[in-house]
């Protein structure tokens, strides 16, 4: 096995079904996935890709010459701490963008994110580090979205929008020009938000009300 691994590939922290969606992202961009790390270790494969064992496993796979890693778990805050130790034992994140996404030239995208299929990013608009933006997803121009954050899909952004670092917006959220929704905030599946949302809070709803603070 570690004769294989030395030529080299993404390994992929997370063996769910997100991790599935990244691994045919990637190869659809030409890249090539080695390995998977998952939280339940039992030696299988997902698409094709050997799960080794657990995040305990990544130090060696460093040392066998791996270095490109993408972190796909749902969930922001462990998708972002993650990413931390990832980089700590000398992992670059790379990104996996789906060639069916349609990004302008001028957008500004970080590092370890996930641009699904269909997905749309207009002009000047800013994606962070670790950022999930999901399959059928829209995000218009000047649109600015934090680290670990996660638009579902089919959610849509008009223009001028900020997202907090690890937001989550649910599936077929929509947000009108110019608002900002705070850092952990979660809106649920068909909200429509049409004002600033603070942070860590849950909204719902046409139009999107807080109902409380995010578990």
């Amino acid at each position: 096995m570690g004769a294989t691994l030395a030529i080299g590939g993404v390994v992929i922290i997370g063996g769910g079904g997100h991790a599935k969606v990244v691994i045919e992202s990637l190869r659809a961009s030409g890249r090539r996935v080695a390995a998977i790390v998952d939280a339940d270790p039992t030696p299988r494969e997902v698409l094709g890709v050997p799960v080794l064992g657990d995040d305990l496993k990544l130090s060696e796979l460093r040392e066998q010459g791996l270095s490109e890693l993408f972190v796909a778990i749902g969930d922001n805050q462990l998708r972002e701490k993650l990413g931390r130790k990832a980089r700590a034992l000398g992992f670059s994140l790379v990104n996996a963008i789906h060639p069916s996404a349609i990004i302008s030239p001028t957008v500004r995208i970080g590092e370890g994110v996930a641009v699904m299929a269909g997905v749309v990013i207009n002009a000047e608009s800013q994606i962070g580090d670790l950022a999930i933006v999901n399959t059928g997803a829209v995000i218009d121009h000047d649109c600015r979205l934090g680290a670990a954050c996660h638009l579902g899909p089919a959610s849509a952004l008009a223009g001028g929008v900020s997202i907090g670092d690890r937001a989550f917006l649910g599936v077929g959220a929509r947000v009108i020009p110019g608002v900002t929704i705070g850092a952990d905030a979660i809106v649920g599946a068909g909200g429509v938000v049409v004002r600033d949302l603070p942070e860590a809070v849950l909204a719902v709803g046409v139009p999107a009300q807080i109902k409380g603070e995010r578990s």
